[in-house]
């Protein structure tokens, strides 16, 4: 096999384009890249001048190894790749992966997240491969991340922990990345901001009860249209917030590390495509998207980590365009807050988001008609699937089911009543929709001109 020079980039991402890669170094001489899929097809786009195409593959876990198998075998001098999937192809002794000791270029991005304990462990194993060779002396090594400089607190039960040795200072950090990654002489750039976000991000609260939040996100929803990304730290959290804007006619999109990857990048080009999407998104969603045009980021729990509400907000206000970002705080989530506030050197509190409670007053009663119909709803389907558990169990081992072993879910005549009740309740639900709550026309996708709040004074219903 010929030899080639090629660059493997571990990465916590699941797609690249080529305008993506421009900002690698070593590659802004070439004219033609050709992005090959995992699908087996590929696209070409055009920079300056033409003299060779480069072909960049990309490996994420998720999807068949056997297609991308097969693009490895077309030997790309770029690999974008994930550590779990590039490890498992390097285990498998594909021959052009084998090379990675020889690479030229290593590009990590998102590092600190790479280098978390208990995530990626096969990072290691790569690095142990590359740097075992002393050979390769002009190997150049990129470390990337938003965050990688921040310092804040540990939590109380490392601190206590005698043997832990804390890190203070952005310094010792670098210090032992730089020791990790096997760099020699390395030169360090740091364009971040003290408060870690830019300026033209709008950053906003709400303190509420943990009741109330589902009212003041379908509030926001409802009065400031766009395309509005909804993080929550549970896929349960994101299941029940989809059912019940699901009544409510807001149609949104799930994203979580539960769904298939096919699934998950479905989802994320049918919300790229809409103007005025919602997507409902665990941490999974954090890191590593760039879709153009967020215009809200709601966190609808408190991030735990402060790095973690920085890489949240950072969806949004991209490519010097504004944005906002929305908390949504109930008192037990305080403390995090005030956590934020404090490695952020926040000298002053977010700002409160402003709210017309006249129309939040309207907005209580349609949530609440539709988390009671959500909560039956649940609670029926929870107990047939119990029972219908319980019944293909003992059919497949050829047994009787006891009566006393099943929930007790009453007559036909009494689910009858259940399912005329929440009927109505749906079709009450409806009537409260199709009627607008004020006339008037709001212009403006969120209360914000140049970083700073507008009251809006008038509001229209989206139907949407």
């Amino acid at each position: 096999m010929k030899s080639q020079k090629w660059k493997a980039v571990p990465m916590d991402i699941s797609s690249f384009t080529a305008e993506d890669l421009e900002t690698f170094g070593g590659i802004e001489e070439l004219s033609d890249y050709e992005i090959l899929r995992s699908d087996g097809t590929s696209s070409k786009q055009k920079k300056r001048k033409k003299t060779k195409t480069t072909k960049i593959g990309v490996l994420v876990g998720g999807l068949a190894s056997e297609k991308q198998k097969r693009i490895l075998k077309k030997c790309p001098e770029i690999v974008v790749a994930t550590p779990g999937r590039l490890w498992e192809m390097i285990e498998e002794g594909e021959s052009h992966v084998s090379q990675i000791s020889n690479v030229r270029f290593l590009v990590i991005d998102e590092t600190d997240r790479m280098v978390e304990k208990g995530h990626f462990s096969e990072l290691k194993q790569i690095l142990s491969l590359i740097n075992g060779n002393d050979d390769n002396k002009k190997r150049q090594t990129f470390v990337f991340s938003a965050t990688l400089t921040l310092i804040h607190d540990v939590p109380n039960r490392i601190a206590l922990k005698k043997r832990k040795k804390k890190i203070t200072q952005a310094s010792q950090k670098i210090e032992s990345l730089v020791k990790l990654f096997g760099m020699k002489n390395p030169k360090v750039i740091d364009i971040t901001k003290k408060t870690a976000v830019v300026d033209t991000l709008t950053e906003t609260q709400i303190m509420c009860s943990i009741e109330d939040k589902d009212s003041y996100l379908y509030y926001f929803i409802l009065m400031h249209p766009g395309r509005t990304l909804v993080f929550c730290n549970s896929i349960d959290c994101v299941r029940r917030l989809r059912n019940v804007l699901e009544l409510l006619e807001c149609h949104p999109l799930p994203l979580h590390a539960s769904m298939h990857q096919r699934q998950r990048l479905k989802n994320l080009e049918t919300f790229e495509k809409s103007g005025n999407g919602i997507l409902l998104a665990t941490d999974v969603a954090a890191r590593g998207l760039d879709i153009r045009g967020i215009e809200h980021v709601i966190h609808f729990q408190v991030p735990r980590t402060t790095e973690t509400y920085v890489h949240r907000s950072g969806r949004t206000a991209r490519a010097e365009k504004e944005g906002l970002s929305l908390l949504l705080i109930e008192p037990q989530e305080g403390v995090l807050y005030k956590r934020i506030c404090k490695t952020l050197s926040k000298e002053q509190a977010i700002p409160n988001f402003p709210v017309d409670h006249k129309i939040l007053k309207l907005v209580k009663e349609r949530v609440t008609l539709a988390r009671q119909i959500d909560k039956l709803e649940h609670r029926m389907n929870r107990l047939n699937a119990q029972n219908r558990w319980f019944k293909n169990a003992a059919n497949d081992m050829e047994i009787d089911v006891e009566e006393d072993l099943l929930n007790d879910i009453g007559d036909e005549c009494e689910q009858a009543t259940k399912t005329r009740e929440v009927k109505a309740l749906r079709k009450q639900l409806k009537a409260m929709l199709s009627k607008p709550i004020i006339s008037k026309i709001f212009t403006g996708c969120f209360p914000t001109k140049s970083g700073k709040l507008i009251s809006p004074s008038v509001y229209c219903l989206r139907r949407l």
